[in-house]
């Protein structure tokens, strides 16, 4: 990437975007957007920060829910390694991550029931898929979640919008985000190239995921970070949440050919 982020607030003011043609392969049109889920589809992360801190304090791995944040778009093995070998200086056998990641799961989903069920869709998410779709391109999901009801809950909030054959999940990988495998997998189950392909991503290490697969990024800040952090991971252009997003996406589209 050769020039800096564009961090736009709609809240307050519009900055011209730029072009999305003449990326890394040089002119090729976009045909795909490429979602994270976490973050960006769902309000969920409130929930899995508590969860995963929680668990892990419990399990004798002192973690905060800014810990959670900070570690977002990795699988679940790949945050309970982290701390595994942080606080026992190896990583966590099978096992042991099952049953770390079985005990978290049942507190998120505690955590969602006192809420009143499933975590809520992501405001402005559903307005930007779209928009998407009503330019004919193609909507890949690439999340480090595991879940088994996966395309049903996405099927429930966003019908039509996503399909197995276009989805990689936490059981796909081998190596989750940061490494950009998620994201070239993606690439590869969509037929496309990474100069046809834009991601939207709300965490640093997913946008530094996708950058490593060689993709333009946008970012959208809708967890307690600074902002900067995802122009310094590569991201293009930072908005302040999915709705700024959709209120800027048609200035977007007029740049692809």
């Amino acid at each position: 990437m050769n020039h800096s982020a564009q961090i736009t607030d709609t809240r307050t003011s519009r900055q011209p975007l730029p072009s999305l043609t003449g990326g890394v392969g040089g002119g090729s049109s976009v045909r795909a957007f490429l979602f994270d889920m976490d973050g960006v589809l769902f309000d969920s992360m409130p929930g899995h920060a508590y969860a995963w801190a929680k668990v892990m304090t419990a399990y004798g791995l002192p973690m905060k829910e800014e810990d959670a944040f900070e570690n977002e778009g990795r699988t679940g093995i790949g945050t309970i390694s982290i701390f595994t070998q942080r606080y026992w200086g190896r990583d966590a056998t099978e096992e042991e991550a099952q049953e770390l990641y079985r005990r978290k799961t049942i507190v998120f989903n505690e955590y969602m029931a006192a809420r009143g069920g499933e975590a809520p869709e992501m405001p402005g998410a559903a307005s930007v898929l779209d928009k998407v779709r009503a330019r004919g391109l193609m909507r890949v999901l690439v999340t480090g979640s595991a879940q088994q009801s996966l395309l049903t809950r996405l099927e429930k909030h966003y019908p039509g919008h996503f399909t197995p054959e276009l989805m990689v999940t936490g059981d796909d990988v081998r190596y989750g985000k940061p490494n950009p495998e998620p994201y070239l997998m993606a690439l590869k189950k969509a037929g496309i190239t990474a100069d046809e392909a834009l991601v939207v991503e709300n965490a640093p290490l997913g946008v530094r995921a996708a950058v490593a697969a060689g993709i333009r990024t946008i970012a959208v800040n809708t967890g307690p970070i600074d902002p900067q952090l995802l122009a310094d991971e590569g991201a293009e252009w930072v908005f302040p949440s999915m709705a700024a997003l959709s209120a800027g996406l048609e200035d977007l589209f007029l740049e692809i050919k």
